[in-house]
């Protein structure tokens, strides 16, 4: 079966055969990017050259779009391409991820300010409040840019398109919200009380990454199926809660009364206390009332942590990544086939090109080259593509099979060599250049280096208990001399033996100083944390839209919920020895432990907040001092925090550091150590499921290219 096609756009989807044109009926894209007519011009080589210009543009931008896992179901005449370029390019990009940045940093300025040295209530000054229409007019711009981007997306998609397109529909219903806010603040003079914006602020983030919807829908589908384990763990909670119930109930003796008092009270409370149990929070001071009394009574306690916190729980992070993976394996598929069809799309571009190709089963060479001198993409990959394409260049055309063969180095790992040893004549040189340049020698800077953090330790314990006056610090000063002097020494050997560019092409040569420790762990251990960086944007950026709701919702909440009493609003430097010497306060509350600073007054106090609860340690304090201020019912914010932040965020976050650490593993288990110091692996999210993901046929391929909205392709016998 041959494959011709007609590039353009087709309104009710059907499908004609215009084959490859000839000199006398060429192919164009009118402005619009609507249809593709014949045309004819009344210089051949003049309209030959354009419809050429026009096929290299549209390859180029379809193999862009084929790296950067983009959709290819844009726009394809020539003004559109360059409009497409353009947004795209990394200027643009870099000005609306700032944009995004600007709009959301707003948060800490907005009433309630964050602008203050402290966040404790008892004695923080006024903040300073913005005039009105100060953080407005930076808004409305930001408005304006998120207005344009959306735009030019609808644009270049078409409205087709466009109405299918649940995140540009929904980038439309914020931005309309967002303005019509923005208009009541303004129309309040900034003097309204709540500000529903703040709250859809992250959204701006989310729909400018594709990874981080990916990785948000597999997060959507990975909830139902751990609803059977979070049914579980709640019938776990309330089945030992009424038992718990019962076997601490109000007795006439006070004395027996105190584990009923305090955890057992009622309902509410009972589910409370075993909940924070679950965390291991209030481990164990919420036993120690009945143990007191009666030491079977920790068989209760030991069989609700081992059965909820140790198999529940576990269980729960072992689903949540079986789930998690098989999602974001479906995701990733998604992005190889975006890739695949990118490519394929391109080849039958080109093969357009040759006007003695009538079949489109080859492309010129030429083609290729021209194509690959306006492709924006890394050296590395170029370098490797170009060489791959030199093998053809004598038989000066490429198939199918082929040209998509010389993209595959796309999907390979990027491996860095390290620049090869500097040449000595002198034997001796040559000699010491081996022993500097050994794995060994690192080994031993790295043991040296322990050294001296040990010497450092060893001279801070001395003096701890000493004045500045009373330190004596000579010995000290010697001691780092002459560690700096050896350092100086490794420095210049490492030099000789590698060159500046193969010493400056080794991190730990760059970081030697500030990664001293991590220097003496594997290479693969580190290379894994560095891997972590670039892969876990995704996750940290819907973090940081979970965080950002989270302390919004939180500022409508509780703002100024928890006020100090009048006689403890007490000077800065007073002690809380000195506040609690004359008051009665509750060993363990929010007030006892001091936790003032941890409210939700203001933004960035609701971000620190929001930690100390997501690190779980004592976050029953503020669950209970909120409780006592406002409600009962505001423990269900604090229980969705936990269970978002904690249960479900904390788990995709091992599954993704297990996912990297087993995929360097895997690659360099069977190298050397020498190797692995040689070489770098950088790997990729796609790159760590590549060997689990399932190659599109020629078939899935050419039915997604019959069915883009703006390339007209029709694939008939011939």
């Amino acid at each position: 079966m041959d494959s011709k096609s007609l590039l353009g756009d087709s309104a009710d989807a059907t499908y004609r055969d215009y084959g490859c044109r000839s000199e006398e009926e060429r192919i164009v894209g009118d402005t619009t990017g609507r249809r593709i007519f014949p045309a004819t011009c009344d210089s051949a080589s003049v309209c030959q050259q354009a419809d050429e210009d026009l096929y290299i543009q549209q390859a180029v931008v379809l193999i862009e779009d084929a790296i950067q896992y983009r959709s290819i179901n844009h726009r394809v005449d020539a003004s559109s391409l360059h409009l497409y370029r353009w947004y795209y390019a990394r200027i643009c990009q870099w000005g609306l991820g700032l944009t995004i940045a600007v709009v959301l940093l707003l948060a800490f300025v907005e009433r309630p300010s964050s602008l203050t040295v402290t966040s404790d209530s008892r004695y923080r000054s006024p903040p300073w409040e913005p005039p009105c229409g100060l953080t407005e007019s930076i808004e409305i711009m930001c408005l304006i840019i998120f207005t344009l981007d959306l735009a030019v997306k609808s644009y270049l998609i078409g409205w087709d398109e466009f109405r299918k397109n649940k995140w540009l529909v929904s980038y439309t219903i914020v931005i309309a919200v967002s303005i019509i806010d923005w208009v009541l603040s303004i129309s309040m003079i900034c003097d309204e009380k709540l500000r529903v914006r703040r709250l859809i602020r992250p959204f701006f983030l989310l729909q400018n990454s594709s990874l981080m919807k990916k990785t948000l829908k597999c997060i959507k589908r990975t909830l139902p199926e751990i609803a059977s384990v979070i049914l579980l763990l709640a019938l776990h909670l309330c089945l030992f809660t009424m038992i718990g119930m019962l076997l601490f109930p109000k007795t006439e003796d006070p004395i027996k009364n105190e584990e009923w008092k305090v955890y057992f009270r009622n309902l509410p409370t009972s589910l409370t206390s075993l909940l924070v149990l679950l965390t291991t929070a209030n481990n164990p001071d919420v036993m120690i009332p009945a143990y007191s009394q009666n030491r079977g009574y920790a068989i209760f306690f030991v069989a609700f942590s081992v059965i909820g916190t140790y198999f529940l729980m576990n269980l729960m992070t072992a689903i949540i990544y079986n789930q998690f993976r098989g999602y974001l394996l479906m995701a990733v598929q998604t992005s190889i086939i975006r890739r695949r069809l990118g490519i394929r799309a391109a080849f039958q571009v080109l093969s357009c090109h040759n006007a003695e190709n009538a079949t489109g089963e080859s492309v010129p060479v030429d083609a290729v080259l021209q194509v690959m001198s306006r492709i924006q993409m890394q050296s590395y990959y170029r370098e490797a593509i170009l060489l791959a394409i030199r093998q053809y260049e004598t038989e000066g055309f490429m198939n199918r099979e082929q040209f998509g063969q010389i993209f595959d180095e796309l999907d390979k790992d990027r491996i860095k060599e390290h620049p090869s040893l500097p040449q000595y004549n002198s034997v001796g040189l040559q000699k010491l250049q081996v022993i500097f340049s050994h794995y060994f020698f690192t080994i031993f800077g790295n043991a040296v280096a322990l050294a001296h953090v040990v010497c450092i330790c060893t001279v801070l314990v001395l003096n701890s208990e000493k004045s500045v006056a009373e330190r004596d610090n000579h010995n000290m000063e010697i001691i780092n001399m002459c560690f700096i002097i050896y350092y100086l020494f490794e420095m210049c050997v490492k030099i000789f033996a590698l060159s500046w560019r193969g010493y400056l092409s080794y991190r730990n040569n760059i970081f030697d100083g500030f990664l001293t420790i991590v220097l003496l762990l594997m290479a693969l251990v580190a290379s894994t944390l560095l891997d972590l960086v670039k892969n876990l944007r995704a996750f940290a950026g819907i973090l940081v839209v979970v965080y950002y709701m989270f302390a919004v919702f939180g500022i409508w909440l509780f703002e100024g919920a928890i006020k100090p009493l009048p006689h403890m609003s007490v000077p800065y430097n007073t002690t809380m020895k000195n506040i609690t010497s004359n008051l009665s306060i509750e060993c363990g509350t929010y007030e006892q432990l001091g936790y003032w600073p941890n409210n939700f007054d203001d933004f960035a106090a609701a971000i620190i907040l929001l930690y100390n609860i997501m690190i779980i340690n004592n976050w029953q304090a503020f669950m209970e001092a909120y409780t006592r201020y406002t409600t009962e019912w505001s423990k269900i914010y604090f229980v969705c925090w936990w269970f978002t932040s904690s249960v479900m965020w904390v788990n995709l976050f091992v599954a993704l550091i297990l996912e990297n650490f087993t995929y360097k593993w895997d690659r360099s288990h069977s190298c050397s150590v020498t190797d692995v110091e040689r070489i770098r692996y950088e790997t990729s999210v796609q790159l760590i499921f590549k060997e689990q993901v399932k190659e599109p046929t020629e078939e899935e391929l050419l039915c997604q290219l019959q069915q883009h909205p703006h390339l007209h392709l029709h694939w008939g016998n011939t």
